[in-house]
């Protein structure tokens, strides 16, 4: 608006002239926009004195028109005072000396030559364009460095509030380990925590598996990031390469496992449109999936070659030292990852129990899961968790029947019927193994996830609000028809099923084969159509199954499964061996079943290539055009509160998620975290969720007083929360698990004497206003302090 603005424009008025008159309203945005809260300040070059009413006749047009644009644009210049009269000699020189007029009368004027006139008048025009420029110009990077600052400021705040409930708590970490006076200090903090969680030490290093985020400060100050880089930046792209290698590891698998790099291409194309199902990348970037599922994918692509038969010596102890590094470090960087490991481990037992894969490399693989649980439980403070983990007591199981299934192998009568009995004994003696463990091993985490199982198997009922509100959780559900619908949508799904079904039928065609004493072939040739006799297909098909089974059951477990349906089915319509087989079942005869095999290998891939570039293209680079920023102004009004007001030593109450985020963007204490592998968290996580239940301000107060808790935040979307199912809303579990509420026949009685606490505290009557006070409030939050001293009034 400055740059068009001709501040010597003719028959501009000086605000002088009309002093007594208030300033036009067209001008009050660019006195906002410009004047700050103290008076301008401006630079010496810029620094003129008004000219007065007053002033002399002949000067008086141009030095009113020199003096407009800061009457006009800021006007916060000083007046004149008591120098008017010197003012006005001094404007009515300046006039006839831009002019060209030596100010003798008008005789004299008449008497000088034109051309005095004229380079005056020159003069005057090149003064007032220079002078325009200067000050336009000086303004415009006073006003861009004011906002720059500003902005540096509130967008530091604005990308902070956009990690969520506990994926800001492993960010506020990171932070905490940048602003540490050294590394081994910063660690030490973290596993002796006080800081976070009022009344309550905790080894957070342990607790919340940090080691990601202790290899990403180590990265980010050991390589001299700190002036080239922000710390968030650093974080995020370490996570986006993380997922590059994730993609890229699959690439490789499909390719191993098909002999070309379309199949490759083909699950990064499916990998890509289908993100909503194969990545949590775009909803929370510091969870511990984000950063150990790579690693998974490394170690399945390194299993994927080591099981292969024909692989020469070099690259099967490559492959062999891969699996272990990715094994060991999936199992640092994911507290869950033992559980993944364990479904890995069982597709192997089944791979081995049939016979149809070299028992060295499987038996070498189960060293590998021992190695790995021993180092892990050393280096993660002795973690019991390992120690009563299914995983270990499947691999000592195993390890234990391994005589047996030797003797199995020679082909006996005996042998084949012991073969049947295998798997029922090796499962007996796991469960055992780990029933004894649980028994002699003290440990305490995760109980509730055998709570949560006997619940949604419903084998057991409960009113716990903990458990039902898991089963409430969208992760934790049934998929829904639209998970599938996108999966067909991409032609991924019809295909997956296609090559599943084939490698199924060829698979179980084997087995029947060796339980009748065949022994398997050395090499499988391309004309032999038996797919199923590959050890890494048959490894992939299991392990894809076991997956797809806790997909069904659990919405969360599709980010395992959907990238391992795009590699199998990218795989299946590449390989000719897969073409051949079904060729091969079918008789086909009118053309040779080869040719047509290599032809569809490579025609279909291409086929679905350009449909889905065709289609989906567009739709993705709209989508990478479209920069959408999110931003929360309640949000950010609330943690600028608590920076400004709050005082350091404050805890805060409120939901759990809520807590995470104010942990990072203040640093300030909480009661609780929203963390649910400790069972005190857990409880304290229910008490503090009570404040949106029916229970009166004294139990309130009691349950907040007993965390030492000294603000309580009220978020009106859980007060107020509509819920698209009913009785999953965070009342109503409140409501069933205090026996507030009656059901009968859909129909919902209220059974308590109290209103619910979210709504009457809002109500400022006694005795709510005796145990708490208002400090501040928007539309999204209400923050009260706790009194201290209980003043009792009416």
């Amino acid at each position: 608006m400055l740059s068009n603005w001709d501040p010597f424009a003719p028959g501009r008025r000086l605000p002088e002239a009309r002093a007594s008159r208030p300033p036009a309203p067209r001008s009050a945005s660019v006195r906002r926009r410009c004047a700050p809260a103290t008076p301008l300040a401006l630079p010496p070059q810029f620094r003129w004195r008004r000219r007065p009413a007053a002033g002399a006749a002949a000067g008086r047009q141009e030095v009113r028109g020199r003096c407009a644009p800061l009457a006009v644009v800021c006007e916060s210049a000083p007046a004149a005072g008591a120098g008017k009269r010197r003012a006005a000699a001094a404007g009515a020189r300046e006039g006839r000396r831009l002019r060209g007029d030596s100010g003798g009368g008008p005789r004299r004027r008449a008497a000088g030559a034109g051309w005095r006139w004229r380079k005056g008048q020159q003069t005057y025009d090149r003064e007032r364009s220079k002078t325009a420029q200067n000050l336009t110009k000086w303004l415009q990077r006073r006003e861009t460095k004011k906002t720059q600052s500003w902005e540096g400021c509130q967008n530091e705040l604005e990308r902070e509030i956009t990690f969520p409930g506990d994926s800001a708590i492993y960010y506020s970490f990171y932070k905490e380990l940048l602003k540490a006076p050294s590394f081994e200090r910063g660690v030490y903090e973290l596993t002796h925590n006080n800081k976070t969680i009022s009344l309550k030490t905790i080894n957070a290093v342990q607790q919340m598996t940090l080691y990601p985020e202790l290899i990403a400060s180590v990265l980010y100050q050991a390589s001299g990031s700190e002036e080239v880089i922000e710390p968030v930046y650093f974080y995020i792209g370490i996570v986006f390469g993380l997922q590059g290698i994730y993609v890229t590891a699959l690439f490789v698998t499909s390719w191993v496992m098909s002999g070309t790099w379309l199949a490759g291409m083909l699950t990064v194309a499916w990998f890509i449109i289908n993100r909503t199902d194969t990545t949590r990348i775009d909803y929370s970037i510091p969870s511990r999936e984000n950063w150990a599922l790579p690693y998974f994918a490394c170690q399945v692509a390194a299993l994927t070659g080591y099981l292969k038969k024909t692989l020469n010596c070099s690259a099967e102890k490559f492959c062999y030292l891969l699996v272990s590094a990715s094994t060991y470090t999936f199992m640092m960087m994911w507290e869950y990852s033992h559980y993944l490991l364990f479904v890995q481990a069982v597709s192997l037992f089944l791979l081995d129990s049939f016979a149809l894969a070299q028992t060295e490399k499987v038996h070498e693989v189960y060293k590998i899961y021992l190695f790995s649980l021993c180092v892990g439980y050393l280096l993660q403070f002795e973690n019991s968790a390992l120690l009563v983990s299914p995983l270990l007591s499947l691999v000592a199981a195993l390890m234990l029947s391994k005589c047996l299934q030797m003797n199995m192998k020679k082909g006996t009568f005996m042998s084949r019927l012991l073969k049947i009995m295998y798997i029922y004994l090796v499962l007996m003696i796991t469960v055992a193994l780990n029933f004894l463990l649980k028994m002699f091993v003290p440990h305490r985490e995760h109980e509730h996830l055998l709570k949560f199982i006997e619940v949604k198997l419903g084998l057991n009922t409960t009113k716990n609000f903990t458990m039902n509100w898991l089963l409430c959780q969208e992760s934790l559900q049934a998929p829904s028809q639209d998970f599938f619908l996108r999966l067909t949508q991409s032609s991924l799904l019809p295909f997956y099923i296609l090559v599943l079904i084939i490698c199924l039928f060829s698979v179980t065609q084997v087995i029947f084969r060796r339980l009748c004493g065949e022994p398997l072939k050395e090499t499988v040739k391309l004309e032999d159509g038996r797919i199923g006799e590959r050890p890494e297909i048959v490894y992939h098909v299991i392990h894809t199954i076991l997956l797809g089974c806790l997909a069904m059951c659990l919405e969360g477990m599709k980010y395992l499964w959907t990238p391992y349906v795009c590699m199998l089915a990218a795989f299946g319509v590449c390989s000719p061996e897969l073409w051949m087989t079904l060729f091969k079942w079918l008789r086909l005869k009118a053309v040779h079943p080869i040719l047509l095999a290599l032809i569809l290998s490579m025609a279909v891939p291409t086929i679905i290539g350009f449909s889905l570039w065709k289609e989906f293209f567009p739709r993705i680079m709209t989508e990478l055009s479209e920069l959408q920023e999110f931003y929360d102004p309640d949000t950010v009004e609330l943690m600028t509160w608590i920076k400004r007001q709050a005082p350091v030593a404050a805890v805060f109450a409120g939901s759990p998620q809520l807590m995470g985020v104010i942990k990072l963007c203040t640093g300030w204490m909480v009661s609780s975290l929203p963390l649910y592998n400790d069972d005190d968290l857990l409880k304290r996580n229910e008490n503090i969720y009570q404040i949106y239940s029916k229970r009166s301000a004294e139990d309130i107060y009691k349950i907040l007083t007993s965390y030492k808790a000294n603000f309580l935040i009220i978020e009106d979307s859980i007060c107020n929360e509509v819920g698209p199912v009913r009785g999953c809303r965070v009342k109503d579990l409140l409501d069933i698990a205090n026996g507030h509420v009656v059901c009968e026949e859909d129909d919902s009685y209220a059974d308590s004497k109290y209103g619910r606490f979210c709504h009457e505290i809002k109500m400022n009557y006694s005795p709510y206003v005796n145990y708490f006070t208002r400090v501040y409030w928007n539309r999204s939050y209400f923050v009260y302090k706790i009194n201290t001293v209980i003043s009792f009034q009416s």
